[in-house]
């Protein structure tokens, strides 16, 4: 059965904003994090930021600080990513996954739901 379900990718201009929604059903929803991840074309995946459900406390790396937010809304089951001041270099796939605890947040292999993504292209 589905479990996570992303959307809001597109295409905008640098310096432009998007919104990705997650939206969380069975097991997933229970996670006790959920989190946002990407991956370029011939990169790694790599984590871009963290919500912990039950406390809504939020981390981030280091490359997004202050421009990407994460954020939920319990009452529709889902988890947001608003994404300001886009640099081409944020044009990926982008992953939203849920997971229990533990550590390194950024490790995609301590999480046991992902979606299938959805692309976000950043023209300079």
């Amino acid at each position: 059965q589905v479990q996570l379900v992303e959307s809001g990718g597109g295409s905008v201009q640098a310096g432009g904003s998007l919104r990705l929604s997650c939206v969380a059903s069975g097991k997933a929803y229970s996670s006790n994090r959920m989190a946002w991840f990407r991956q370029a074309p011939g990169k790694e995946r790599e984590g871009v930021a963290v919500i912990y459900t039950s406390s809504s406390a939020t981390y981030y790396r280091d490359f997004v600080k202050g421009r990407f937010t994460i954020s939920q809304d319990t009452a529709k089951n889902t988890v947001y990513l608003q994404m300001d001041s886009l640099e081409p270099d944020d044009t990926a796939m982008y992953y939203c996954a849920a997971g229990p605890y533990g550590r390194s947040w950024y490790t995609e292999r301590l999480y046991n739901f992902w979606g299938q993504g959805t692309q976000v292209t950043v023209s300079s």
